[in-house]
């Protein structure tokens, strides 16, 4: 059975819940101000749920594998476009990575920002992710704003 993508439904909860604790523990080498688990990063229900945005799952032999989102959100009010499709919860499961899915999923995104007239990406990832930073950047992705932070109490 091949791959194939579909929406994401409230049914795929459990299993989207574990991809996203899956981000989390990806990432939090990247970001020590990470409350400690469990946290979420998302309200899966209500993004699969939200009529502007789209949320997808990556499925090989009837086994969700990978999922994404794209969110129509406001640019900032000096720039254009007006609005942009901000991409998230990007996850493939490992023993599935190397295999071209992510590329499938973007693709998928980028179809519906399309579709939906909005000309421009955005995407958020930590500076030290260089494998994350790579994958992005191959696939067309380039640095906007480095957003910084400096913490007065350490």
């Amino acid at each position: 059975m091949p791959l194939t993508l579909r929406p994401a439904t409230r049914a795929d909860l459990p299993t989207l819940l574990q991809f996203e604790q899956g981000i989390i523990t990806a990432e939090r080498p990247y970001d020590r101000t990470l409350r400690p688990d469990p946290i979420s990063y998302y309200d899966l229900g209500a993004l699969i749920d939200a009529p502007d945005a789209y949320v997808i799952v990556a499925e090989l032999n009837g086994e969700i594998i990978a999922s994404a989102s794209a969110l129509k959100q406001a640019s900032r009010p000096y720039t254009q476009p007006a609005f942009h499709a901000y991409l998230g919860f990007m996850y493939v499961a490992p023993e599935h990575r190397g295999n071209g899915v992510n590329k499938l999923l973007l693709n998928d995104l980028f179809a519906w920002a399309k579709a939906n007239d909005l000309p421009e990406l955005h995407l958020t990832v930590y500076p030290g992710n260089a494998p994350a930073i790579r994958a992005y950047t191959k696939t067309g992705f380039e640095p906007y704003i480095l957003e910084m932070r400096m913490n007065l109490e350490e």
